[in-house]
């Protein structure tokens, strides 16, 4: 096959990063980034004129889209590097022709000249040209398409230099009239992505439609890859839905990739869509896919549909490992569902996984907030037995276990035994050690260490400074505390949501009110912090009207496009304080930069339709997440039965029950007492009671 000749290795690169806004408009020439490339008769190097569509995209981690191509030095060469063109074709030519390789051809009746040349050679022959005329007098002896299209290919690949891969793009079809070849423009298309060309990528596809050529899976792969990669998702989404347009089957890597990016993105009902396309596509997930996944229900807060990943991994031939173990734990764990990641534990070792560290670290924090502190000990002190060190992590956890327990003697002792074996300790420990001083009553001994992890080259951090700042606050040394946090906005710290917040507390502790309010209405213009933060504290604090005209301002600078939860929270206090027109405004806004709202937010937004009377609207939305791919708790569904209710369509209350009655994974009873209420509260009391029968008929 061709597509041996050259590798599209991007297609198989799990990506580690991925936040923007992409949109695509054609401009017209006049326009100052048009056109890439113009032939002009006056110019030394020419490509090919493209119509580019360009691809604008905003990252704050990327300033790629703004690269533009200079035709005047094209390959960045000094003109005194650059070897004279060949002076004739013929001599070119005597220098790749090997007459005994050709006579061997000839015997075999062989048309190309393929075996004839060395294709090393020519390719140092092509790295030593400058411009696009030296390019061609280059290929000149081979204009007759002496050399097959599969070699042509071949030499596209090997040849990484972007802007000589496209004028040997453009000799091929343009010169040599060689056939256009989907995969001579996917090994073009790869160079010039690599190259982070972004502008041209959009043109060059284009051209590909226009010579009737319709990109395949590898020429998606490759543009959703690489711009997946350089945390372009928009543009990585959007090249997958013209792919899903163009009805082209995606692969298990590429969806894996999607799924990666969507998470790191906090975008889980996303990756949760993608994770249905992946199925719906006929693909089976494998160990890493569902390993994602996990973390994805997870912080989707789907834990039932989390746990049940393991039923189904076992059941598609799929064996949980470790990862998968310490993944679902960590999910659990992060809610506070401790008793629930008791049992995983539990389970794990029934089913003899093997811990790691990641695992007994976890477990350590389970057992310190279940009150377990001899459990966590006893775990702590048996890791080198089982063949696992135990890292700056697991002392940090252990040593936040015996402050929990007011072990305070065996908290310092744990401490100075670190500082004797010469074991790391950071910021994190620091910070353990000031809490359990400040636990301890003992606030200078608390001052005194922060003094001494700035000796050692240890900066505090915004939890350091809010430690103490809250241990002030508590002591009643107010002055302090107030010291400190303005020092802190002096020195042009960035104040975060934790520090500003423990220092209204301390305010509000103390009596002093009128601080505290003059602290939030500072917030409306903060100085000194994101305006997502200054959101988030004022959505704390309750303060709806600030809160909300800062998100509006925020929202049309453009300056909430990288954090998800900004949405949510506003969403929540909005939703809290019955403001139910403002819930939708947000939703709205939360849609239209692409986010994919978690079952959570679905709910307040049905709720807010239910409460304008906008029931049709509730039900769009309701169907279309579904359509989209999202998970829903139990509750989303059971409040549209409600809603259904609410507008007296009691035959959409009859399907969607019978639709979830027959769904494995909702509860079955609450179906039953919910819709019975239904029923109940319209009067239709016949209705409610077979329902309330069948719960005692089916054994609910």
């Amino acid at each position: 096959m061709m597509t041996d000749r050259f590798s599209l290795s991007t297609t198989t690169v799990r990506l580690d990063s991925f936040p923007l806004s992409l949109s695509a408009t054609c401009y017209s020439s006049s326009a100052p980034t048009a056109l890439l490339f113009i032939r002009s008769t006056n110019s030394s190097f020419t490509c090919s004129s493209r119509n580019v569509l360009l691809v604008t995209a905003s990252s704050s981690s990327s300033s790629s889209s703004s690269h533009s191509c200079s035709v005047k030095d094209v390959w960045r060469r000094s003109a005194d590097n650059i070897p004279p063109p060949p002076s004739s074709s013929s001599s070119f030519h005597q220098r790749h022709y090997n007459p005994h390789r050709q006579k061997h051809h000839q015997q075999q009746q062989t048309v190309y000249w393929d075996h004839s040349v060395d294709m090393d050679e020519l390719l140092s022959s092509i790295r030593q040209t400058s411009n696009e005329q030296e390019l061609y007098a280059l290929m000149s002896p081979y204009k007759g398409r002496q050399l097959s299209l599969r070699f042509m290919v071949s030499l596209l690949s090997h040849e990484s230099d972007w802007q000589r891969s496209l004028a040997l793009l453009d000799w091929m079809i343009e010169e040599a009239s060689y056939s256009p070849s989907v995969f001579a423009y996917n090994v073009v298309i790869r160079n010039v992505l690599r190259a982070k060309q972004w502008q041209l990528v959009s043109g060059l596809v284009d051209e590909m439609r226009r010579r009737s050529l319709s990109p395949d899976r590898f020429t998606y792969s490759t543009l959703i890859t690489h711009f997946g990669k350089e945390g372009l998702f928009d543009s990585a989404l959007s090249w997958l839905q013209q792919m899903e347009q163009d009805r082209v089957s995606g692969d298990l890597i590429l969806y894996s990739n999607l799924i990666e990016l969507s998470r790191r993105l906090h975008d889980y009902s996303k990756a949760i869509s993608l994770f249905s396309r992946l199925k719906r596509s006929g693909f089976s997930p494998d160990l890493v896919v569902y390993n994602s996944m996990i973390n994805v229900f997870g912080k989707a807060k789907l834990f039932r549909e989390a746990r049940l990943l393991l039923q189904e991994m076992r059941s598609s031939g799929v064996s949980p490992d470790t990862v998968s173990y310490s993944t679902l734990l960590t999910t659990f764990v992060e809610q506070g569902r401790f008793i629930e990641a008791l049992s995983i534990f539990s389970e794990m070792k029934d089913a003899k996984c093997p811990l790691d560290l990641t695992t007994c670290n976890i477990m350590i924090d389970v057992y310190g907030q279940l009150g377990m502190a001899k459990e966590a000990d006893r775990l702590f002190w048996s890791m080198r037995k089982m063949g696992i060190e135990p890292n700056v992590v697991s002392y940090n956890t252990l040593l936040s276990v015996y402050g929990e327990a007011e072990l305070f003697g065996e908290a310092i002792h744990l401490f100075r035994l670190m500082q004797r074996k010469s074991i790391e300790q950071n910021v994190v420990t620091y910070n353990t050690m000031v809490k359990i001083y400040g636990k301890s009553l003992e606030h200078e001994k608390a001052n005194n260490l922060v003094q001494e992890m700035q000796s050692k080259g240890i900066q505090p951090n915004a939890i350091t400074h809010s430690t103490m700042i809250s241990i002030w606050g508590k002591a009643g040394k107010l002055d302090r505390a107030a010291m400190l946090f303005q020092k802190l906005r002096s020195a042009g710290v960035e104040i975060d949501r934790v520090l500003y917040q423990t220092m209204i507390v301390a305010y509000e502790r103390a009596g002093l009110v009128g601080h505290a309010k003059r602290m939030l209405h500072e917030l409306k213009q903060p100085d000194n912090m994101p305006r997502e933060t200054a959101i988030s504290i004022l959505a704390i604090a309750g303060r709806v009207e600030e809160a909300t005209w800062v998100f509006r301002q925020a929202f049309d600078a453009g300056e909430l496009k990288d954090d998800i939860s900004v949405f949510g929270c506003m969403i929540d206090l909005l939703s809290r304080n019955r403001k139910y027109a403002n819930v939708i405004e947000v939703f709205e806004k939360m849609r239209r930069v692409g986010y994919f709202p978690d079952s959570n937010i679905i709910a307040l937004v049905l709720n807010a339709y239910g409460k304008l009377r906008e029931f049709e609207k509730a039900g769009a939305v309701y169907q279309e997440m579904q359509e989209e791919g999202c998970v829903f708790s139990d509750e989303v569904h059971f409040q549209m039965l409600s809603l259904y209710g609410a507008q007296k369509d009691f035959k959409a209350v009859e399907t969607l029950f019978e639709k979830l009655n027959s769904d494995p994974n909702i509860d079955k009873k609450e179906l039953h007492i919910v819709t019975a209420g239904i029923y109940e509260r319209a009067n239709k009391l016949d209705d409610a009671s077979q329902i309330i029968n069948r719960i005692s008929k089916d054994r609910l």
